[in-house]
């Protein structure tokens, strides 16, 4: 392990997954309070972090640009750029129906998506799916974030 030092250590560097498993709360407990927190395993380094800060930084940086509108006695919603719409027979019942669209999409896009030219810059939108509960992702396409 190293880490840099200024009184108290603020960041956790393993240069092996044994190394980290060793230590893994202590790995835990650097996210939870925001400290930088890699493993290294050959040549990948991967950064451990707090899910819940990572959430609201993509969701901060990651506006939902949802459109709705209405039409024929319903509303439908839709993201430019993304192969995904809802419809409802009100605003709240699309946003719904939108909530499952983007789960299924963060779905196909870990499955085989993730890969295509057109899909790939996703990663970020797809990490916020995931670590969004319904609510949060009503928020979020509505435009009231975190």
């Amino acid at each position: 392990m190293t880490g840099k030092t200024g009184g108290a250590v603020a960041s956790l560097h393993y240069e092996s997954y044994t190394e980290a498993r060793t230590h893994l709360k202590r790995l835990l407990d650097a996210a939870a309070r925001g400290w930088t927190a890699t493993v290294r395993r050959d040549k990948t380094r991967a950064a451990v972090v707090d899910a819940e800060r990572l959430r609201v930084f993509l969701a901060a940086v990651t506006p939902s640009r949802a459109e709705a509108v209405a039409e024929g006695g319903g509303w439908s919603v839709f993201i430019p750029g993304l192969p995904v719409a809802a419809d409802g027979a009100t605003f709240e019942e699309a946003i719904d129906d939108m909530v499952g669209a983007l789960r299924e999409y963060a779905e196909d896009w870990q499955d085989h998506l993730l890969d295509a030219p057109n899909h790939r810059e996703n990663w970020g939108l797809v990490q916020l799916i995931e670590l969004s509960d319904d609510e949060q992702l009503r928020r979020w396409l509505t435009g009231q974030t975190p």
